[in-house]
């Protein structure tokens, strides 16, 4: 990634980010939580939805790894359309959601009780 890729990609991030902080109200509607919640969750699964930097490639931080996670899951927004307002590739996103549903699962799963599992015949 050239350094002016990498400078586009962090102006969007920040941009998102700091438009997303700019009031509660608009930040709780973004994630459909409030931001005490958003940090209550990074706080329980940024540790391991965080990803190690490489030679080759830096990685998304875990802020954002939750933010298009939360934002999938309040909107159902398709890939795509995250990846246009993220600036992640869709291959990413589509790794980047199930990982980070798969923390929130075992984290919360003493908090959220899922139904039980129908069997259809």
């Amino acid at each position: 990634m050239s350094p002016e890729e990498v400078v586009m990609l962090s102006a969007a991030y920040i941009i998102i980010h700091k438009s997303v902080n700019q009031k509660k109200k608009e930040e709780k509607n973004f994630t459909r939580m409030s931001p005490t919640d958003f940090e209550m969750l990074l706080r329980l699964i940024g540790p391991s939805i965080k990803k190690n930097e490489t030679k080759f490639r830096h990685p998304i931080e875990p802020q954002r790894r939750l933010l298009v996670t939360l934002r999938f899951l309040a909107t159902g927004d398709s890939y795509g359309s995250l990846s246009y307002s993220f600036k992640i590739s869709k291959q990413l996103i589509s790794k980047i959601i199930p990982e980070v549903c798969k923390e929130l699962n075992n984290v919360l799963k003493d908090y959220v009780k899922w139904g039980a599992r129908q069997h259809v015949s």
